[in-house]
């Protein structure tokens, strides 16, 4: 698989993962908190393994290729 993710769109991402599995944290026992805690993991995963599917249907690159 090519990363798509990479710079400023991955510390982006790492930073809201944390925000919305906070925010999922706190507010467990609600249905909100719920689907910020999966929207939060979701997010985490796209921005350690660099890629994002919704990127890749878009053709949105923000990894830089030193070629």
């Amino acid at each position: 698989m090519d990363r798509n993710v990479g710079g400023v769109d991955r510390i982006g991402r790492l930073v809201l993962a944390a925000t919305l599995l906070l925010v999922g944290y706190r507010n467990r026992n609600r249905t909100l908190g719920a689907l910020a805690f999966i929207a939060g993991s979701d997010i985490l995963a796209t921005a350690i393994i660099q890629r994002c599917p919704v990127n890749a249907v878009l053709g949105i690159d923000t990894c830089r290729t030193d070629q």
